[in-house]
């Protein structure tokens, strides 16, 4: 665990994917097209948390969904990149911008759609209930599912390696 701690400690981007990372995976279309997805409210707190210690996140989703912008927008999200069928140019694109090194990035991804991502990434993150290639190169697994507090599992996980999370539970109690 100490391993995991040390990369954690170095990360000042997170990127998630969405389907299956930020919702559970399901996704609920109406008669009329309108896509609908759940995600988790402590995920979202977490986000914010970790956001707050100076930590930037970011979205790779290889669907587009308006829902996903407004829940983006919501979490103050500004790095939010829907349609990528292939994520990796835009993963590039992003570090490039942020003018960060891999050891510096966290990835949390739960199919094999994420592997070119989570393969290069310094702290390479799968979901408890992601695929099992996926979760082989994984450098942690969540203990919580998608969609079900793992993206609130990995926020705390980051705040406890760079010691700021007690700082952020201080203000509640």
């Amino acid at each position: 665990m100490q391993d995991i701690l040390d990369k954690a400690s170095q990360i000042k981007l997170v990127v998630f994917d969405v389907d299956g990372v930020l919702t559970d995976g399901s996704l609920y279309l109406a008669d009329d097209g309108q896509e609908y997805k759940a995600f988790n409210s402590r995920d979202g707190h977490g986000m914010k948390m970790l956001q707050a210690t100076g930590v930037t996140l970011a979205v790779i989703t290889g669907r587009t969904s308006r829902v996903v912008d407004h829940r983006m927008a919501s979490l103050g999200i500004e790095h939010v990149f829907q349609g990528q069928r292939d994520k990796l140019p835009a993963f590039e694109a992003l570090i490039a911008r942020l003018k960060l090194r891999m050891e510096q990035v966290a990835f949390v991804g739960d199919d094999v759609v994420d592997l070119p991502v989570l393969r290069r990434v310094g702290l390479a993150i799968a979901v408890q209930d992601a695929h099992p290639l996926v979760k082989s190169h994984a450098h942690w697994q969540t203990p919580s599912n998608g969609g079900r507090g793992a993206a609130r599992d990995v926020c705390e996980l980051i705040m406890q390696a760079q010691g700021k999370l007690d700082g952020q539970f201080k203000v509640y109690l």
